[in-house]
Order: C-alpha cells, then sequence, then structure tokens
C-alpha cells in the first residue's frame, strides 16, 4: 500500500493542506488525492498515519505557484480519484472547462449525458471534489452567471476567477 504524506503551503488564498500518495508513474513520485482550504467545507484533516513530507510535493507546489503567477493554464499531475461513478463522470468534465472560462451547472450536466433534474446532484458532486484548483470546480456557475457554492467560499471562488480573467473582481 503507497505512503500517505501532506504538506501546507501558502498561497493567496490561504494556507493549502496537499495530501498524496507516493507512485512511481506519477511526475515528481507523487499522486494528488486531496488540495483543501483552511475554512474549506469537508476540508481534509492530517491523519495520524500520515508523514509529513514537503519535498515530496515540489512538482505540485512548483505549478501551483506557477498556477499563482499566471504563468501557467492547465495542471500536468496525477491525481487519485476517489468517489462513485456519478462523481468521476463529473469531475471529468469539470476538468474540461477551460482556464479563464465558466459553465453553468446545467450545462455541465448536459456535458454528462445527465438530465436536467439532475442539476443538484451535479451541483453536490462537484462539491465533493477533493482537489480544489487543481480540478477547476470555481469555473462552474449559476445559470445566470451567479457565484453559487464553492466548498472554499464564494470570495475564493471569486478570486480564482478574476485571477483566470474570467471575471472582473478580486478577492479582498
Amino acid at each position: 500500500m503507497a505512503s500517505t504524506v501532506h504538506t501546507t503551503i501558502d498561497s493567496p488564498l490561504g494556507a493549502l493542506l496537499l495530501v498524496g500518495e507516493e507512485s512511481a508513474t506519477a511526475p515528481g513520485g507523487l499522486a494528488l488525492g486531496s488540495l483543501s482550504m483552511t475554512g474549506q467545507r469537508g476540508a481534509a484533516t492530517v491523519q495520524p498515519h500520515w508523514r509529513a513530507d514537503a519535498a515530496a510535493f515540489a512538482t505540485v507546489t512548483d505549478q501551483l505557484q506557477a498556477y499563482f503567477a499566471g504563468d501557467l493554464k492547465e495542471f500536468d499531475l496525477e491525481l487519485r480519484y476517489g468517489g462513485t461513478e456519478f462523481q468521476r463522470r463529473v469531475w471529468q468534465a469539470v476538468d474540461t472547462v477551460p482556464y479563464g472560462t465558466t459553465t453553468s451547472y446545467g450545462a455541465l450536466a448536459d456535458r454528462i449525458g445527465a438530465p436536467r433534474a439532475a442539476v443538484r446532484a451535479v451541483g453536490t458532486a462537484i462539491g465533493a471534489n477533493p482537489l480544489l484548483i487543481v480540478r477547476p470546480c470555481h469555473r462552474i456557475v449559476g445559470a445566470t452567471g451567479a457565484l453559487t457554492g464553492y466548498a472554499g467560499g464564494l470570495e475564493r471562488k471569486e478570486y480564482l476567477l478574476a485571477h483566470e480573467g474570467a471575471r472582473p473582481l478580486a478577492l479582498g
């Protein structure tokens, strides 16, 4: 069984907790399983059997720093996928929403072939995303373009969209 490792890094959004598993196939030898923010609904919490290892996250940290510097638009990381089959379908669709753009929950439901009645289920699946920023659930908005739901908080969602040029407002 792969060893679970963690570290915390600073970002413009505050502290980010990174959790991953050692992987022989991943860039830098680590598959990212969770990226969560301080105060986030459903955030990961460090477990006693996890090992602190900042060096293991060098590739992840470098890519996050490049993203926040405006030099990276698409992450190239091996991710650990948990979740249900439906959640994985939703998350894979979220992964296709380009940097600097948004789409609605309804359009995302259409993209995965789910009926319009499933929009709430799509929103719930997005809310269960364990990989904030890297899996860009911040790019999903309400049908009118309104900001709705973000496990890290709407202020952070607004910041991320502004950072990507999809929204004019900034954090703070």
